[in-house]
């Protein structure tokens, strides 16, 4: 499996924000977005760990312009807290990578609201995320990516137990949250592009590489390592059909940065089954092209999250 990076334009005077960007992939977007001249925002949950990702950033790119904030999607305050400080500083917001999350926690948990955990952190967290600092979004006619997951192929979104409360499934309900995730940035782009916002939404996903997403996650109930996350990193380690970290970076890297962005698509590894590769558009998954369903997820999500979504 290659692990070329693809080639960025300049993003100087450009400002990103990017979830996520403490480690895995995350990090290798936010050195690439950093090498490519942008001035990147960092909002993390662990302030040690992103110190640590801010200082290996500045190691590989002397000079980089890098600012560190505190942020935990699984809290509705912390993201106003954040939305708050952005739109305090007033400066637009060129590109918006929606890229942190967390999957399958062993049992239900949880977010400080009280909302499930995966859905609250992966989905609801980045609407109010969004709506947060749309005005600053639109004042940078920004582009924003939204990493779904392979897991969004297939699953659906459980109306009647939206928050898992009668039966949870991890896998089941971690798919659910990327396709709300995922319809509802397909429905800001038509909104944005219908009202004249400026800005512009896509989707893009990693494939499937030995991430921390199924690591050991004491806080989250997982003391060990997946077995399925030993068999990725065998697999990825010996370049058989999976991507690497590097390599899962560089969808998210060509959907933020490509002249002629596509909302219709996925902006994914061209590998087999789209699971590892060099980045490239492939289809709409099934589950995504609903736009009934989408405008559904926006008006729902706003309720859930608290935000206006209007600028």
């Amino acid at each position: 499996m290659t692990d070329t990076d693809i080639p960025l334009p300049s993003l100087a005077g450009r400002r990103a924000v990017l979830t996520g960007g403490s480690d895995g992939m995350g990090l290798v977007i936010a050195e690439r977005l950093a090498a490519a001249g942008a001035e990147v925002v960092l909002p993390v949950r662990n302030r040690a760990k992103g110190d640590r990702a801010v200082q290996t950033i500045r190691e590989r790119v002397p000079g980089a312009r890098l600012e560190l904030q505190d942020l935990d999607l699984s809290s509705l305050a912390s993201v106003a807290a954040l939305a708050d400080t952005l739109r305090a500083d007033g400066r637009p917001v060129h590109l918006l990578i929606n890229n942190a999350g967390v999957m399958t926690p062993p049992a239900r948990q949880t977010t400080a609201d009280g909302l499930e955990l995966q859905f609250g952190t992966n989905h609801l967290g980045h609407v109010a995320l969004v709506g947060g600092i749309l005005p600053l979004l639109t004042a940078g006619r920004a582009r924003i990516v939204t990493q779904v997951s392979v897991a969004a192929r297939s699953g659906r979104i459980d109306w009647d137990d939206l928050q898992a409360e009668r039966s949870y499934n991890g896998q089941r309900v971690y798919s659910a949250s990327k396709i709300a995730l995922g319809l509802f940035a397909r429905e800001l782009d038509r909104r944005g592009q219908e009202a004249g916002w400026g800005v512009r939404s896509v989707l893009s996903h990693p494939g499937v590489a030995p991430t921390n997403l199924l690591a050991a996650r004491p806080e989250i109930g997982r003391a060990t390592d997946t077995s399925g996350v030993r068999a990725i990193r065998w697999m990825s380690r010996h370049g058989i059909l999976l991507g690497t970290v590097r390599s899962a970076a560089q969808p998210a890297l060509l959907a933020a940065t490509t002249p002629e962005p596509r909302s219709d698509v996925l902006y994914g590894p061209g590998g087999p089954m789209n699971l590892g590769g060099a980045p490239t558009t492939h289809a709409m998954y099934r589950p995504l092209r609903d736009m009934d369903q989408a405008a559904r997820v926006w008006e729902e999500s706003g309720r859930l999250a608290g935000v206006a979504l209007t600028v």
